[in-house]
């Protein structure tokens, strides 16, 4: 049975998202560079097998909602060492969705197996008590996405994918001095510096910047050289403090460790 999921600090899962990356590079004598070769890490390294499949139908849960998008987006067996991702996501057949595809075999592979495999144990007798295959260790739903466990490899997804120091260096030649952008229409002098395009953009779709579409937007740059989602990027810009959707009582260089 699994323990309880501990709390881990921020500084805890990127310092270990770090250190996987550090002995990636050290074990294939390579350089790390967007963007983040998370399969080769995953396989390669880490020694995971990687399939795809309808998740629903493997799992014989039946999908819930509106609309036909999959809940369950990956899985992972741990003494398997077998992650099986929804097929929807598959690069080859959709590649639209390689961003989301990495980020959650970055979920699976990173941060599930790195930060909760050592909280499960495995039944010896579970083999001669059911028949069928076995119950995946943990099973990813993108509707509990708040559970600890997940958020947890969420977050390690995303310092894996889009490592701070990397994250940083791109936006400096960007964005020389590192100055924060502030997307608050209340504020509009203090927005870094934007194009004309940007600027009509911004007057013209006040929803949009509010709502968090224009954010999203200003992110697809980074994301494209990350090959992430512009909402994953959008999110970690904002956890770096270089993206702020309102204005904060004082603007700040970041400073990473």
């Amino acid at each position: 049975m699994p323990k309880k999921v501990p709390y881990l600090r921020e500084e805890q899962i990127e310092r270990d998202a770090a250190a996987l990356l550090a002995e990636y590079a050290q074990a294939r004598n390579v350089v790390i560079a967007p963007p983040i070769p998370i399969e080769d890490i995953v396989e390669k390294h880490l020694k995971l097998g990687i399939e795809f499949d309808d998740m629903h139908r493997l799992l014989r849960v039946p999908r819930s909602g509106a609309g036909l998008d999959p809940d369950i987006l990956g899985v992972i067996w741990f003494d398997d060492r077998r992650i099986v991702i929804d097929e929807s996501l598959d690069p080859d057949e959709n590649p639209s969705k390689e961003g989301r595809y990495r980020f959650t075999l970055a979920h699976e592979g990173g941060g599930h197996w790195r930060l909760h495999r050592h909280l499960f144990i495995k039944d010896p007798a579970q083999g001669a008590l059911f028949d069928g295959p076995a119950t995946p260790s943990i099973i990813c739903r993108s509707s509990q996405a708040k559970k600890r466990e997940e958020w947890q490899a969420d977050f390690y997804a995303s310092c894996l994918l889009m490592p701070r120091k990397l994250v940083l260096a791109v936006w400096d030649e960007m964005f020389p001095e590192r100055r924060v952008h502030i997307m608050d229409r209340s504020r509009r002098s203090e927005i870094a510096t934007l194009s004309d395009q940007e600027e009509r953009k911004f007057e013209q779709n006040v929803e949009e910047w509010e709502n968090g579409q224009a954010m999203d937007d200003f992110a697809r740059p980074l994301a494209y050289r990350f090959l992430v989602s512009p909402q994953a990027m959008r999110i970690r810009l904002e956890n770096l403090g270089l993206l702020h959707r309102e204005d904060p009582q004082q603007l700040f260089l970041v400073n990473g460790p």
